[in-house]
């Protein structure tokens, strides 16, 4: 999948203004190069660029134009893996090391914000809402599960309080997580970038990495504009737009594209009173909140081709109605889409490819949070401290089905047998 920057229909782009970023050209040089503009190489850069390390970020187009400037906004707690299946997996003391590594991407995304000023739109809550009544007891466990982590921020709902708190009862019940939220992700990524800027690193855009090989001298890297950089600590953090860089992450991560769309203002009170964010239960989940200006956001349904469908607004619009059937009449304003990367179990894809190689991907939806704080575990990781790198490395990633060649068909054979589970 390329990235071709910024959606022309994207509601984030028509709210966001950002400076633009040079072209890399000629040969370049420096100690760490970065491979990604979004949450991820931006929250490398942060770290190593503090540290007085000289670092080079390049993005394939605008930087934050990737995943990190067109999802949905929210945060979550946790990893990406329940923390039950972590602890079966792994045992109670590394289960909660990843628990907590969690919690520190979850404050470690706060101070970013409040240090470097970026006004995002930050707004805490989330809902999330079962599309199934079965769902009680999986939410139900969890909730007395993290409590044992000391975490009381998240508490179930009946249904009556989710038909309350998001002005629909299409859902069963839920949890409401006081210790999640939303925000505008573009303004993040473009505070992040800023934040890199005035630390001295320097970003590239339109500076797209064709191929790298270890040389004598350290990692070399050749650009599609015949530029060229020479590194000697590489991290690649493209996220969906690294096909063709390495074997390894092309059999591990799988690009996707998911769609949003915005209403026009409304006039409805009752939808998201309190301002939090929800999702819901759905394998291919619905996901929404309210802008500033009152419009709805809404994110739901997936495709698995390198094509978006071709009128997007209609696409995410059917969905939004299964939620809110008294929008019918709401008037559309934008929709656009964007790619993002999973793996087969969901756990982020996280590894030392090579000497001084690192690459962090996968984060299957939740990398608002998990992104930049990765991106700093990958820069503490190349400066000497790679214990919680090793830790995210056991995370059980397997390679998709058939490799490279075959598996997009397997990809969407499983992903549409669950997509067909949802509707059940």
């Amino acid at each position: 999948m390329k990235n071709t920057g910024h959606p022309y229909d994207s509601w984030y782009a028509a709210t966001a203004s950002a400076p633009a970023y040079p072209a890399l050209s000629g040969a370049h040089h420096t100690d760490v190069c970065i491979i990604g503009g979004g949450y991820t190489g931006l929250g490398a850069a942060i770290e190593l660029a503090g540290k007085k390390i000289d670092v080079t970020v390049l993005d394939s187009a605008q930087i934050g134009s990737g995943a990190s400037g067109r999802n949905g906004g929210q945060i979550h707690t946790g990893q990406r893996v329940d923390p039950e299946r972590l602890e079966a997996l792994f045992g109670a003391d590394q289960a909660r090391q990843l628990w907590d590594m969690s919690e520190d991407a979850k404050t470690s995304l706060y101070d970013l914000i409040r240090t470097h000023g970026i006004d995002c739109d930050l707004k805490h809550g989330l809902v999330h809402a079962w599309h199934k009544p079965a769902y009680e007891a999986d939410d139900r466990a969890y909730v007395d599960f993290v409590a044992r982590y000391g975490y009381d921020k998240v508490t179930l709902l009946d249904k009556a309080q989710v038909a309350d708190e998001l002005g629909t009862d299409v859902y069963y019940g839920g949890t409401l997580d006081r210790g999640g939220g939303h925000l505008h992700p573009l303004k993040l990524a473009q505070g992040l970038a800023r934040a890199a800027t005035d630390l001295n690193a320097r970003l590239f855009e339109n500076s797209h990495v064709i191929s790298y090989r270890k040389i004598a001298k350290g990692i070399h890297l050749h650009l599609d504009n015949g530029a060229t950089v020479t590194c000697q600590r590489l991290l690649i953090c493209g996220n969906g737009y690294m096909e063709g860089l390495s074997e390894e992450i092309d059999s591990h991560v799988m690009p996707i594209n998911n769609f949003i769309l915005t209403t026009e203002p409304l006039d409805d009170p009752a939808i998201l009173p309190n301002d939090y964010a929800a999702a819901d239960s759905r394998f291919v989940v619905n996901y929404w909140r309210k802008t500033p200006d009152n419009r709805l956001l809404f994110g739901g349904g997936e495709n698995y081709t390198p094509w978006f469908p071709k009128d997007i607004k209609a696409f995410v619009r059917n969905n939004m109605l299964k939620v809110y059937p008294q929008l019918g009449e709401a008037k559309i304003s934008h929709g656009w889409g964007g790619t993002l990367a999973i793996t087969m179990s969901r756990a982020p894809f996280v590894r030392n490819l090579a000497p001084n190689v690192y690459a962090s991907a996968g984060y299957s939806g939740q990398g608002v949070v998990l992104a930049p704080y990765f991106g700093r575990l990958l820069a503490r990781a190349i400066t000497g401290d790679d214990h919680d790198v090793s830790l995210l490395s056991r995370l059980p990633t397997p390679a998709f089905f058939g490799g490279r060649l075959l598996r997009w068909p397997a990809l969407v054979a499983g992903l549409s047998y669950y997509a067909l589970r949802d509707r059940l």
